[in-house]
């Protein structure tokens, strides 16, 4: 793993919070000085409206509503007159990464923020006050106003943004204290909420251009294979069709027909006749790579993390427990399939494109054309979906291609079935936990061995074919240690006695990438599911053997500050609010019980959530009732987007705790749509009871967190109730 995937990896969207952190410039201003444009986040018109740039792209998370709440809030604008648009790549976003990825897109830029919108309302108070002749300190900024404290006159922003323009730059305007918060911190409903309900807003998929024509691509069936031949005779016959072109800048290689409309080109695509090559390894079966999972851990050397002795307690340890589990493939299954628009000609392109990123989406229209990135527009339009799916922008190198050769404007739309299909995928890994238990039932030791899957997606992003390419080096002795990864396995935040963490690379021919959570699902599944498992051998409540292994400290881990007295907070709040340990009766038939999970994400925010099932006795059927989640996540800039993301997240998890699963034959995915890739329906939803803890400390970000603890309290309520422990997932309680 390179170091550049450990950037990503390791902060995500706190890449593009760097990236953020410039000298803010000035823009469009003397030229126009009745706009007040005092750097790229922001500009004030003379008629007093404001509007506020997002420069994170939207996929569901709500950051058209979070990001400029922090920008009124801090310049204190009237939010009845504020305008919002998406920033997109182009020179009044110079130096500035519109990415999103991370869960922390309102984390990493809260501090930016508040500094771009209080240099434009200290640079707007200077001018009133140089108006009416006074101190500046006499002055303060109130909902779109500057107003002179001891006389109370009062002069609207945009009255004063011409002479704004011209006042002195500060280096350190001051910021206003958490405590005076009017809009951060408060419920507020989405502001793009009513264009979504009524289908009026525009995804990547609704894009519509002069001249347009779409294109349907036919991939390869088998990892790695190419076209051999192709015979497009019968589908140049279709009505509509007007060229059939290769493509090779994908994950896999494919055909296209190119077309007046999606079906033509749909139809078009079902008459191709097409040789394939045999591919990479088309005999691989996903059943027997997650059969050899458990004994790859045995070879597991690669270092992640050391604290005392372990192997001498082991050596001493009165007995010994170990449990191994097991998380299979996964698809991102989003809602608006893979789409991209683009307009290549020979000097310049235009894209649109649904996207987490815009750094990588350009990277891919750069490899492809060869065009420089100054000759190549970019439109960045809201994602049905993301999970991480559009952090790599495949799709857009497609459509890129297709259009160059096609010679025109061209949609590349991904059917549901190549959405499921040919995309890149969650990895499969297995987590083996050991502990030392000593002679008066105490753990000793805990020794953790995990599997890692290297994530091939950013081979292809940076050119490289996976399946004829040179293989990988090895990975080296301290790599995941200097990563600081497997997440979830590096940063364990409980107080072990002594502990040994090792890893093993189990990279798959899978194409596989970042899937919502990257790589805490499968780490926690084990981690918490074992911690269940020790607490009822040692015969402790979960609960409370969580408690008595956190002490209320800040635990240095590489590069994380785990507040653990946070974590053991959230704990208690979920055993106060669920009434823990208290079951609630079954129905007759049926049996009932609860488990618990806790964990940190990236020691930002601190989640403990409560599961309850019930079960028929006859074990044909496993119904999740209720989930109690408590969460601290720092200052909830917006508690009704903290809660949205939190009962998404849910959602999410128990789709792939209790039903999803993505399996491989022949060197081809099985599942093809939600006919057999199965997600969660409103019918199966428990009621869902989340606390977001009150905090004044920075904002820790929030979005995937929820994900990696849905899979362990579940699996541990199950035990509650049936005495059985499931290791593998989606969990199955009968054959």
């Amino acid at each position: 793993m390179t170091a550049t995937r450990r950037d990503f990896l390791k902060a995500g969207a706190a890449v593009g919070g760097l990236a953020l952190l410039f000298e803010l410039p000035r823009v469009f201003t003397r030229e126009r000085a009745a706009v007040f444009d005092p750097n790229a986040y922001l500009r004030i018109d003379q008629d007093g409206a404001v509007t506020l740039w997002v420069t994170h792209l939207e996929m569901g998370q709500g950051v058209r509503t979070v990001l400029p709440m922090i920008l009124a809030e801090e310049l204190d604008a009237d939010w009845t007159r504020v305008r919002i648009e998406q920033a997109s790549p182009g020179p009044r976003f110079s130096g500035i990464r519109l990415h999103t990825s991370g869960s922390d897109s309102s984390s990493d830029s809260y501090e930016t923020l508040r500094h771009a919108a209080a240099t434009a309302r200290e640079m707007l108070i200077s001018a009133a006050a140089a108006r009416w002749h006074v101190p500046a300190a006499e002055c303060r900024a109130d909902q779109g106003a500057i107003v002179h404290v001891p006389t109370a006159r009062r002069v609207d922003f945009g009255a004063v943004a011409g002479d704004a323009v011209h006042m002195p730059v500060p280096k350190d305007p001051p910021l206003k204290r958490v405590a005076d918060y009017r809009i951060l911190g408060r419920p507020m409903k989405r502001v793009d909420g009513p264009r979504i309900v009524t289908g009026a807003a525009e995804y990547g998929i609704d894009v519509r251009v002069p001249g347009m024509l779409f294109a349907s691509i036919e991939r390869a069936p088998r990892f790695g294979a190419a076209v051999a031949r192709v015979d497009d005779s019968a589908a140049r016959r279709v009505a509509g069709v007007r060229q059939v072109v290769t493509v090779s800048s994908g994950i896999h290689a494919g055909v296209a027909v190119v077309a007046d409309d999606t079906w033509a080109a749909v139809r078009g695509r079902r008459a191709l006749s097409i040789e394939w090559t045999a591919g990479l390894d088309p005999a691989f079966d996903s059943d027997v790579f997650l059969a050899s999972l458990p004994g790859a851990l045995d070879r597991a050397s690669i270092k992640v993390r050391r604290e005392g002795d372990a192997d001498a307690a082991m050596r001493a340890a009165h007995r010994h427990y170990e449990a191994t589990y097991v998380f299979p493939f996964e698809a991102h299954a989003t809602m608006e399939p893979m789409n991209c628009t683009a307009d290549v000609r020979a000097d310049r392109a235009e894209i649109w494109a649904p996207t987490q990123t815009d750094v990588r989406t350009l990277a891919q229209i750069v490899r492809v054309t060869g065009l420089p990135e100054k000759a190549i527009t970019l439109h960045c339009s809201m994602m049905g979906g993301g999970f991480g799916r559009r952090l790599f922008s495949d799709y857009a190198a497609e459509a890129a291609e297709v259009s160059r050769k096609a010679g025109a404007p061209v949609q590349v739309t991904w059917t549901r079935e190549d959405d499921m299909r040919h995309g890149y995928f969650q990895p499969a890994s297995a987590e083996r936990f050991t502990a030392a238990i000593d002679g008066r039932g105490r753990v000793a030791a805990l020794v953790h061995r995990t599997t890692h899957s290297d994530l091939t997606i950013y081979d292809i992003h940076e050119g490289r074919n996976i399946w004829s390419g040179r293989p990988r080096p090895a990975v080296a002795s301290d790599e995941f240690e200097r990563d600081e990864i497997p997440w979830g396995a590096f940063d364990n935040p409980y107080e072990w006695p002594a502990l040994r963490v090792d890893g093993v690379d189990a990279t798959s021919p899978v194409p596989t990438g970042p899937w919502r959570a990257v790589m805490y699902p499968s780490t926690i599944f084990g981690r918490e599911s074992f911690i269940d498992e020790v607490a009822h051998l040692t015969g402790q409540d979960p609960i409370e053997f969580r408690l008595s292994i956190l002490p209320r400290d800040v635990k240095q881990v590489g590069e994380y500050r785990i507040d653990r007295g946070r974590l053991a907070r959230v704990l208690e709040r979920a055993r106060d609010r669920a009434r823990w340990p208290a079951v609630s009766a079954a129905a007759p038939g049926r049996r009932s019980g609860r488990g618990i999970a806790a964990n940190t994400y990236h020691a930002g925010s601190y989640l403990a959530m409560i599961a309850d099932v019930s079960i028929a006795d006859d074990l044909t059927d496993l119904r999740v009732d209720h989930i109690t989640t408590v969460i601290d996540c720092g200052l909830a800039l917006n508690p009704l987007g903290v809660l949205g993301q939190a009962e998404s997240a849910i959602t999410w998890g128990l789709s792939a705790t209790l039903l999803g699963k993505i399996d491989f034959k022949g060197g081809a995915a099985v599942q093809s749509n939600y006919s057999d890739y199965h997600v969660m329906r409103i019918d199966r939803m428990p009621v869902l009871d989340t606390t977001i803890v009150e905090s004044t400390s920075a904002p820790g970000g929030f979005g995937e967190h929820a994900v990696p603890l849905v899979a362990p309290a579940v699996a541990n309520a199950v035990f509650a109730a049936t005495g059985r422990r499931l290791r593998e997932l989606p969990l199955r309680l009968s054959a």
